[in-house]
């Protein structure tokens, strides 16, 4: 979907990240061994979380927006959002106020951030932009 202006406002309610990753016991396990071994990757895993656990960075970055940031793996995506992302992961998605999903970042831009959070959130703005939607108050200053 894209933000058509006249079907509302264009404000953000939600931002929605989305892992090319299964997130059961099982997926978690394979994905980890396989990005160890070079044969599984996801840009997102790579600004959101380190070699254990997630990076404080990025909590810091996700607590400062002005709007939540949900993540999901590819199992546990809900149905709208799983439809709009099917072949496209990972990316990065907004919901806005009106529940219109539209799409931000796509792998190639995730992987542009080259794992740091402050980039992320540099490239989520301008796609926001790009996108013509907006932020229910103003982007937080710093970031």
């Amino acid at each position: 979907m894209s933000h058509d202006p006249a079907a509302g406002d264009g404000r953000i309610c939600e931002l929605v990240g989305v892992y090319h990753a299964r997130g059961d016991v099982r997926g978690e396990l394979s994905y980890w061994v396989g990005a160890r071994l070079g044969r599984a990757h996801c840009e997102l895993c790579d600004i959101t979380h380190g070699t254990f656990r997630r990076k404080s960075s990025w909590d810091a970055c996700a607590d400062a927006l002005p709007v939540p940031f949900t993540t999901f793996h590819l199992n546990d995506r809900p149905p709208d959002v799983a439809a709009m992302t099917d072949g496209l992961t990972p990316c990065v998605v907004a919901r806005s106020c009106d529940g219109e999903l539209v799409m931000l970042l796509g792998a190639g831009d995730l992987a542009a951030c080259r794992g740091e959070p402050g980039a992320l959130m540099e490239a989520i703005d301008g796609a926001v932009d790009h996108a013509g939607l907006r932020w229910g108050d103003s982007w937080p200053e710093g970031l």
